[in-house]
């Protein structure tokens, strides 16, 4: 009788997980066509933002932990959304601190400006120049690279991004070029990392390759 009951329990158990586990058309999407990616021999993940989105902002402080503690088979990288010109206006302002080296250093601290702090117009150069030398950046330097080639180039790559992906809100995850998730029936922001991790064990699964030993 102990025997069988157990063995219900197990069966219970088991059956609790497959319900849990994500599904395509549910929690994730296939792209097709499935997207190239930037990360040479390790599985892609993409986190599709905006400086003025709040949900955004509230999902930083979740992400970033989260981002420490991806295994070495996983490469990291943001992507700022584009719909308009005021998003646009965010991209620029992010790849440039990302050309002169003040990426990391002011990632957060440029959230916090937009939702906090100051509420700074990041749309608005002036603005935007402002903040940043009081900050402690090179205005000059910035300058020169906000209208640069390569920052115009990259501008007009995570437009392109935005809509090879079919993103339609943010915050967005994609993984590896082929899938992407579907917020609409994500609970939490623990949820939507959760089916991201799943995604990447789905790919490296697929490549028959091991995780790599931590």
């Amino acid at each position: 009788m102990l025997k069988r009951l157990i063995t219900c329990l197990i069966v219970l158990f088991a059956a609790g997980l497959a319900h849990a586990q994500p599904k395509a058309g549910v929690e994730y999407r296939e792209l097709s066509p499935a997207q190239p990616t930037d990360a040479a021999g390790k599985i892609e993940v993409i986190e599709f933002f905006w400086y003025g989105c709040p949900h955004c902002f509230n999902f930083e402080p979740v992400i970033e932990p989260w981002t420490k503690k991806l295994p070495k088979d996983v490469q990291f990288r943001r992507v700022p959304a584009i719909f308009n010109d005021e998003w646009a206006q965010g991209a620029r302002a992010y790849y440039t601190l990302e050309a002169i080296g003040e990426g990391v250093r002011l990632h957060k601290p440029l959230f916090d400006a937009v939702h906090q702090d100051t509420r700074l117009k990041i749309a608005n150069e002036a603005a935007l120049t402002e903040w940043l030398g009081k900050q402690g950046v090179d205005t000059k330097k910035f300058a020169a690279a906000y209208r640069s080639f390569s920052v115009e180039g990259k501008v007009k790559r995570a437009g392109q991004l935005t809509q090879a992906y079919k993103i339609e809100g943010v915050p967005a995850m994609a993984v590896n070029g082929k899938y992407v998730v579907i917020t609409d029936n994500i609970k939490s922001f623990e949820q939507m990392l959760a089916v991201a991790d799943y995604l990447v064990d789905q790919t490296r699964m697929k490549s028959g390759k091991a995780a790599p030993k931590k």
